[in-house]
């Protein structure tokens, strides 16, 4: 039987590359594309794939995000991070959020095989380049607070965040998150004060420092 392999990655040259070279070898399908982070969960959770490959710095819903998602819905799915970030922060975040995997998006084709190899046997694989970022993180011993989470953000105020970073404005995000301006006002004001962070281009900043979004997304 074939490994059937969900894509998540924002960029599309980047995602088509990608599945180009999957499907040249043996025993792999891909049967889904996501362009941004709902996409990928919705997918995931419709057609239950073997391995999910998730860029972290995804539109609408960062792969962070979105790997909790995914494996609430589909908890027999494998989550391998495909990401440009290497500090132990980001990779421990994802491994956090349910992720089996992470590799850097500079790494070979047998490097990604190796990866899923990996996980479909139940085991953790780590690129080598970040394997040491992340013991450091896991020593680190101010309680997460530098983290993509923050000092404790909610997942809702985290998508928040991030809908914010990417210049929505509060009844767009409502709409998309299907709630209430008057609850998403309230979000962004408990993240800011959690944050102690005042104004739309603080948060941005900090979003795109966080990893929880990019200038491209």
């Amino acid at each position: 039987m074939s490994i059937r392999i969900l894509l998540g990655e924002h960029c599309t040259l980047m995602r088509q590359g990608l599945r180009s070279l999957l499907e040249r070898q043996d025993g792999l399908e891909v049967v889904a594309e996501a362009a941004n982070g709902r996409e990928a969960v919705r997918a995931a959770r419709e057609l239950r794939p073997d391995i999910a490959l998730i860029c972290i710095t995804m539109p609408e819903l960062n792969g962070i995000e979105a790997t909790r998602q995914i494996k609430t819905h589909a908890p027999n799915t494998k989550v391998i991070a495909l990401s440009v970030h290497s500090d132990g922060e980001m990779v421990t975040e994802m491994l956090k959020a349910g992720a089996s995997g992470y590799v850097l998006a500079t790494c070979d084709v047998e490097e990604l095989l190796h990866a899923m190899r990996t996980v479909l046997a139940g085991q953790t694989y780590l690129s080598p380049e970040v394997a040491g970022f992340v013991t450091e993180a896991l020593l680190d011993r101010d309680g997460g607070r530098r983290g993509p989470n923050g000092p404790g953000l909610s997942p809702r105020e985290r998508e928040v965040l991030q809908l914010v970073a990417e210049g929505k404005n509060t009844k767009q995000i409502a709409r998309q998150l299907s709630r209430s301006p008057k609850t998403v006002e309230m979000h962004r004001r408990h993240l800011m004060q959690k944050l102690d962070l005042y104004s739309i281009s603080e948060l941005t900043k900090y979003a795109i420092r966080k990893g929880l979004t990019s200038l491209d997304a």
